[in-house]
Protein backbone atom coordinates (compact mmCIF):
# COMPACT_ATOMS: atom_id res chain seq x y z
CA UNK A 1 0.00 0.00 0.00
CA UNK A 2 1.21 3.35 -1.11
CA UNK A 3 1.79 5.41 2.11
CA UNK A 4 0.26 8.77 2.21
CA UNK A 5 3.68 10.44 4.07
CA UNK A 6 7.23 10.20 3.90
CA UNK A 7 10.24 11.32 5.54
CA UNK A 8 13.38 12.38 3.41
CA UNK A 9 16.61 12.27 4.97
CA UNK A 10 18.38 15.02 2.86
CA UNK A 11 21.76 13.69 3.68
CA UNK A 12 24.98 16.36 4.70
CA UNK A 13 25.88 16.43 1.09
CA UNK A 14 23.03 17.05 -0.23
CA UNK A 15 22.08 19.78 1.59
CA UNK A 16 25.48 21.33 1.39
CA UNK A 17 26.89 20.48 -2.02
CA UNK A 18 24.10 19.55 -3.61
CA UNK A 19 20.67 20.92 -2.91
CA UNK A 20 18.68 21.10 -6.11
CA UNK A 21 19.07 16.63 -6.48
CA UNK A 22 17.38 16.68 -2.82
CA UNK A 23 14.35 19.04 -4.39
CA UNK A 24 14.19 17.32 -7.17
CA UNK A 25 13.57 13.90 -5.48
CA UNK A 26 10.95 15.95 -3.23
CA UNK A 27 9.37 17.14 -6.19
CA UNK A 28 9.32 13.82 -7.77
CA UNK A 29 8.11 11.97 -4.54
CA UNK A 30 5.37 15.07 -4.48
CA UNK A 31 4.18 14.11 -8.15
CA UNK A 32 3.23 10.92 -7.05
CA UNK A 33 0.94 11.42 -4.71
CA UNK A 34 3.11 11.78 -1.51
CA UNK A 35 3.34 14.00 1.19
CA UNK A 36 7.21 14.42 1.87
CA UNK A 37 7.99 15.95 5.35
CA UNK A 38 11.93 17.50 5.30
CA UNK A 39 12.43 18.06 9.15
CA UNK A 40 14.74 21.14 9.74
CA UNK A 41 16.26 19.63 12.48
CA UNK A 42 17.55 16.97 10.69
CA UNK A 43 21.14 16.78 10.45
CA UNK A 44 24.38 14.20 9.67
CA UNK A 45 23.59 10.10 9.96
CA UNK A 46 27.06 10.15 12.45
CA UNK A 47 28.52 7.96 9.77
CA UNK A 48 32.11 10.25 9.38
CA UNK A 49 32.61 10.05 13.34
CA UNK A 50 31.40 6.27 13.49
CA UNK A 51 34.00 5.14 10.52
CA UNK A 52 36.66 7.05 12.12
CA UNK A 53 36.53 5.22 14.68
CA UNK A 54 34.14 7.64 17.41
CA UNK A 55 31.77 5.73 18.41
CA UNK A 56 30.63 8.02 21.19
CA UNK A 57 30.50 10.96 19.09
CA UNK A 58 28.41 8.84 16.35
CA UNK A 59 25.85 8.32 18.80
CA UNK A 60 25.55 12.19 19.97
CA UNK A 61 24.92 13.26 16.54
CA UNK A 62 22.59 10.24 15.10
CA UNK A 63 20.55 10.86 18.74
CA UNK A 64 20.04 14.22 18.02
CA UNK A 65 17.99 12.92 15.04
CA UNK A 66 15.39 10.65 16.16
CA UNK A 67 13.17 12.37 17.47
CA UNK A 68 12.97 14.39 14.22
CA UNK A 69 10.97 11.00 12.62
CA UNK A 70 9.08 10.59 14.99
CA UNK A 71 6.11 9.59 13.27
CA UNK A 72 5.52 5.49 11.49
CA UNK A 73 6.29 7.02 8.07
CA UNK A 74 8.87 5.47 5.55
CA UNK A 75 12.72 7.48 5.92
CA UNK A 76 13.64 7.71 1.86
CA UNK A 77 16.94 8.56 2.16
CA UNK A 78 18.27 9.50 -0.99
CA UNK A 79 22.16 7.55 -0.34
CA UNK A 80 22.87 4.24 0.27
CA UNK A 81 25.53 5.25 2.21
CA UNK A 82 23.85 7.21 4.47
CA UNK A 83 20.94 4.74 4.17
CA UNK A 84 23.14 2.36 5.35
CA UNK A 85 24.46 3.48 8.42
CA UNK A 86 21.00 4.43 10.29
CA UNK A 87 19.74 0.97 8.58
CA UNK A 88 22.31 -0.98 9.53
CA UNK A 89 25.03 0.78 11.78
CA UNK A 90 22.20 2.70 14.14
CA UNK A 91 20.93 -0.21 15.70
CA UNK A 92 24.89 -1.67 16.60
CA UNK A 93 25.71 2.08 18.01
CA UNK A 94 22.87 2.38 20.22
CA UNK A 95 22.72 -1.45 21.66
CA UNK A 96 22.25 -0.95 25.23
CA UNK A 97 21.52 2.38 25.29
CA UNK A 98 18.01 3.78 26.84
CA UNK A 99 17.02 4.67 23.08
CA UNK A 100 17.85 1.60 21.59
CA UNK A 101 14.15 0.78 20.99
CA UNK A 102 13.58 4.36 19.70
CA UNK A 103 16.92 3.97 17.29
CA UNK A 104 16.23 0.72 15.91
CA UNK A 105 12.50 1.71 15.05
CA UNK A 106 13.93 4.80 13.15
CA UNK A 107 16.28 2.23 11.14
CA UNK A 108 13.75 -0.42 10.64
CA UNK A 109 11.77 2.67 8.25
CA UNK A 110 14.67 3.55 6.10
CA UNK A 111 14.36 2.89 2.63
CA UNK A 112 16.80 4.17 0.10
CA UNK A 113 15.23 6.28 -2.64
CA UNK A 114 15.85 4.24 -5.59
CA UNK A 115 14.51 0.65 -3.77
CA UNK A 116 11.45 3.23 -2.69
CA UNK A 117 10.11 4.40 -6.15
CA UNK A 118 10.77 0.84 -7.79
CA UNK A 119 9.62 -1.66 -4.66
CA UNK A 120 7.47 0.18 -2.89
CA UNK A 121 5.95 2.46 -5.13
CA UNK A 122 6.18 0.22 -8.52
CA UNK A 123 6.95 3.57 -10.61
CA UNK A 124 6.51 2.68 -14.30
CA UNK A 125 7.37 6.49 -15.34
CA UNK A 126 6.41 7.77 -18.78
CA UNK A 127 9.93 8.84 -20.49
CA UNK A 128 9.30 12.23 -22.16
CA UNK A 129 13.49 12.48 -23.47
CA UNK A 130 14.71 11.81 -26.06
CA UNK A 131 17.09 8.57 -26.57
CA UNK A 132 20.25 8.63 -24.50
CA UNK A 133 23.05 6.30 -23.44
CA UNK A 134 24.34 6.53 -19.95
CA UNK A 135 26.35 4.66 -17.34
CA UNK A 136 25.48 3.77 -13.97
CA UNK A 137 27.79 4.17 -10.57
CA UNK A 138 26.41 2.77 -7.97
CA UNK A 139 28.40 3.48 -4.48
CA UNK A 140 29.28 0.51 -2.62
CA UNK A 141 27.05 0.98 0.45
CA UNK A 142 24.43 0.53 -1.77
CA UNK A 143 25.53 -2.50 -3.83
CA UNK A 144 27.23 -4.37 -0.38
CA UNK A 145 25.10 -3.21 2.13
CA UNK A 146 21.87 -1.55 0.98
CA UNK A 147 21.57 -4.33 -1.84
CA UNK A 148 20.05 -1.97 -4.08
CA UNK A 149 22.06 -1.48 -6.99
CA UNK A 150 19.57 -3.35 -8.97
CA UNK A 151 16.86 -1.02 -8.22
CA UNK A 152 18.35 1.68 -9.77
CA UNK A 153 19.07 -0.61 -12.61
CA UNK A 154 15.49 -1.53 -12.79
CA UNK A 155 14.29 2.05 -13.34
CA UNK A 156 16.73 2.98 -15.72
CA UNK A 157 15.10 0.19 -17.92
CA UNK A 158 11.74 1.28 -17.11
CA UNK A 159 12.31 4.11 -19.47
CA UNK A 160 11.55 3.62 -23.06
CA UNK A 161 14.34 6.11 -24.40
CA UNK A 162 16.88 5.31 -21.83
CA UNK A 163 19.70 2.64 -22.93
CA UNK A 164 21.89 1.90 -19.43
CA UNK A 165 25.45 0.72 -20.64
CA UNK A 166 27.99 -1.33 -18.94
CA UNK A 167 31.59 -0.53 -18.08
CA UNK A 168 34.62 -2.54 -16.79
CA UNK A 169 34.43 -1.26 -13.28
CA UNK A 170 31.07 -1.33 -12.17
CA UNK A 171 31.15 -3.02 -8.89
CA UNK A 172 34.50 -0.92 -7.49
CA UNK A 173 34.84 1.88 -5.14
CA UNK A 174 34.74 5.13 -6.53
CA UNK A 175 37.49 6.04 -3.78
CA UNK A 176 35.59 8.64 -2.13
CA UNK A 177 34.75 6.35 1.27
CA UNK A 178 33.63 9.24 3.63
CA UNK A 179 36.86 10.01 4.82
CA UNK A 180 38.85 7.51 3.30
CA UNK A 181 39.28 9.82 0.34
CA UNK A 182 41.09 12.80 3.24
CA UNK A 183 43.08 10.11 5.21
CA UNK A 184 44.37 8.38 2.38
CA UNK A 185 44.33 10.97 -0.89
CA UNK A 186 47.05 9.14 -3.01
CA UNK A 187 45.29 5.89 -3.01
CA UNK A 188 41.64 7.85 -3.28
CA UNK A 189 42.50 9.65 -6.28
CA UNK A 190 43.91 6.23 -8.33
CA UNK A 191 40.80 4.58 -7.63
CA UNK A 192 38.59 7.60 -8.79
CA UNK A 193 40.96 8.00 -11.89
CA UNK A 194 40.26 4.31 -13.23
CA UNK A 195 36.53 4.88 -11.95
CA UNK A 196 36.13 7.92 -14.02
CA UNK A 197 38.29 6.67 -16.96
CA UNK A 198 35.84 4.02 -17.19
CA UNK A 199 32.39 5.92 -17.33
CA UNK A 200 33.94 8.05 -19.48
CA UNK A 201 35.18 5.56 -21.75
CA UNK A 202 31.63 3.75 -21.87
CA UNK A 203 29.95 5.48 -24.62
CA UNK A 204 27.25 6.94 -22.69
CA UNK A 205 26.67 10.82 -23.29
CA UNK A 206 26.44 10.86 -19.26
CA UNK A 207 26.78 8.80 -15.89
CA UNK A 208 23.79 8.07 -13.15
CA UNK A 209 24.56 7.78 -8.98
CA UNK A 210 22.03 8.16 -6.71
CA UNK A 211 25.01 8.78 -3.91
CA UNK A 212 26.07 12.53 -3.63
CA UNK A 213 29.63 11.60 -2.60
CA UNK A 214 30.03 9.55 -5.71
CA UNK A 215 29.01 12.27 -7.82
CA UNK A 216 31.10 14.92 -6.12
CA UNK A 217 33.93 12.66 -6.26
CA UNK A 218 33.99 11.57 -9.58
CA UNK A 219 32.71 14.60 -10.95
CA UNK A 220 35.48 17.05 -9.23
CA UNK A 221 38.02 14.65 -10.80
CA UNK A 222 36.75 14.91 -14.52
CA UNK A 223 36.29 18.75 -13.85
CA UNK A 224 40.13 18.70 -12.37
CA UNK A 225 40.77 17.19 -15.97
CA UNK A 226 38.79 19.23 -17.51
CA UNK A 227 36.19 17.02 -19.38
CA UNK A 228 33.11 17.81 -20.01
CA UNK A 229 31.84 14.48 -19.13
CA UNK A 230 29.68 14.42 -16.03
CA UNK A 231 27.10 12.85 -13.88
CA UNK A 232 23.75 13.30 -12.06
CA UNK A 233 21.96 12.25 -9.08
CA UNK A 234 19.21 9.61 -10.21
CA UNK A 235 16.74 12.10 -8.36
CA UNK A 236 17.20 15.06 -11.20
CA UNK A 237 17.88 12.42 -14.11
CA UNK A 238 14.41 11.00 -13.30
CA UNK A 239 12.78 14.31 -12.83
CA UNK A 240 13.94 15.36 -16.07
CA UNK A 241 12.73 12.40 -17.96
CA UNK A 242 9.46 12.85 -16.99
CA UNK A 243 9.21 16.19 -17.76
CA UNK A 244 10.01 17.69 -14.59
CA UNK A 245 6.94 16.30 -12.34
CA UNK A 246 6.29 12.65 -12.11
Amino acid sequence: MKPANVYLFGTCLLDLFLPQAGVDAIVLLEGLGLRVHFPQRQSCCGQPAYTSGHPAEALAVARAQLDCFAEDWPIVVPSGSCGGMIKHHWPKLFAGQPDEAQACAVAARVVEFSDFLLNHLDWRPQDLGPKVKVAVHTSCSARREMNVHLSCWALLERLANVERVTHDHESECCGFGGTFSIKHPDIAGAMVADKAAALQDSGAVEFITADGGCLLNINGKLAKEGRAFQGRHLASFLLERVGGKA
